[in-house]
């Protein structure tokens, strides 16, 4: 599982509202929607960088040949649940992500049955219940754009789960199957997350390994934040791992989050297959 926090983006994109927009002769980029309801289509750049990601979870999507019904693109709710991305509504085999929202005081509980989950505090401060474990005060970040790591929860298959805001809070829930052998429910220091710096130039992205693929206390899960500047690409050269054939490609499913700043801002990311049914 991999999260993306943050956006790249390519230069400034011509708004084009569909034919019959009241807001057709409207400023550049004015209009998010239009009055019509429909949602605009972009212009691609020229220089914009291919990303071969196969699956994503964002708020935007672009492409001359993209359906904006696609199971690939999860646009966020202003709820409680921000967005929910099950095996099943994806249309794969393995991983979940699932975003919230708690107001002070407010509670999401859940069991992980056969999966192992990954609590990881966005921003705010949690209470988390495992069994008759508790952790208190999790989170320090007001942003996740704050420069330090964020707290996280391990909690393996068959537990009893609940998250309590101690302050208005955002999480993410990283799920997997949790394979047959059993580790134990941790508190991982955000302190010991190995962080690096990835890329050079316009490449450059600050990278978070918060359950990295070398972390022996997790069945499957591979969960990992990246702030990437603005004007920035990241993931790249283009990529992909569909296929298992190691050491060269590993097979994943990958959900990303993105987050932005400033919040009117947006990312592009390319999503495709070499035939280009998908693209």
């Amino acid at each position: 599982h991999h999260r993306a926090v943050g956006a790249f983006s390519a230069r400034p994109l011509q708004y084009e509202p569909p034919p019959g927009c009241a807001c057709r002769d409207a400023p550049q980029r004015q209009c998010q929607r239009g009055p019509c309801n429909e949602r605009p289509q972009w212009a691609e750049s020229s220089h914009a960088k291919r990303k071969p990601i196969r699956f994503i979870t964002q708020p935007f999507a672009h492409g001359e040949s993209t359906d904006m019904n696609s199971h690939l693109l999860v646009k966020a709710a202003r709820g409680r649940e921000i967005v929910n991305v099950t095996p099943e509504r994806a249309g794969w085999s393995f991983v979940g992500f699932r975003a919230i929202r708690l107001g002070k005081d407010e509670t999401d509980a859940l069991n992980t049955g056969t999966r192992e989950l990954c609590i990881v505090v966005l921003s705010g401060t949690v209470e988390v219940t495992v069994g008759d474990q508790k952790f208190r005060g999790l989170g320090t970040r007001d942003s996740v754009f704050d420069p330090v790591s964020p707290a996280t929860v391990y909690v393996p298959a068959g537990q009893p789960v609940s998250i309590t805001a101690q302050r208005p809070s955002e999480l993410a829930l990283c799920f997997a199957p949790a394979g047959g052998q059993a580790h134990p429910v941790r508190v991982i220091d955000p302190a010991g997350m190995r962080r690096s710096v990835r890329g050079k130039g316009s490449n450059t992205r600050y990278v978070c390994d918060i359950l990295p693929h070398d972390d022996p206390g997790a069945a499957h899960l591979l969960v990992v934040e990246v702030i990437t500047p603005g004007g920035h690409s990241s993931s790249y050269p283009p990529h992909k791992h569909d296929a298992e054939t190691p050491p060269l490609e590993t097979q994943l499913e990958e959900t990303y989050y993105h987050r932005l700043n400033p919040p009117q801002g947006f990312a592009f990311q390319r999503v495709y297959t070499d035939d280009r049914s998908l693209d």
